[in-house]
């Protein structure tokens, strides 16, 4: 059974909580390859893609409702620049409009 990494809450935003150590250290605790601990506690790749659509649809939505930049930054607890990515992502993930 794989477990997954707590999330913790900060400023808006969701983030998951930073691991104790290494998949190399936990590896040579364990006898293991750090790409087999990788694997254990790795995040679903459903779970991620899920997340990220989210992140950006979220992004999008509040750019929408007529917020700049740093505030959407700082109503997801992110920087500017993460915006700028989420947005330009959001749009590339956009379907085309029918004419």
């Amino acid at each position: 059974m794989t477990e997954h990494i707590p999330v913790r809450k900060r400023k808006g935003a969701e983030t998951r909580a930073r691991r104790t150590m290494t998949a190399k250290e936990g590896a040579a605790r364990l006898g293991v390859s750090p790409r087999t601990i990788q694997r254990i506690i790795a995040e679903p790749r459903e779970e991620f893609e899920g997340r990220a659509r989210d992140r950006r649809e979220r992004a999008a939505e509040l750019r929408a409702s007529g917020l700049k930049y740093k505030e959407i930054a700082e109503e997801m607890g992110i920087s500017t620049g993460a915006v700028g990515a989420l947005l330009h992502e959001a749009r590339k993930h956009a379907e085309p409009a029918t004419h």
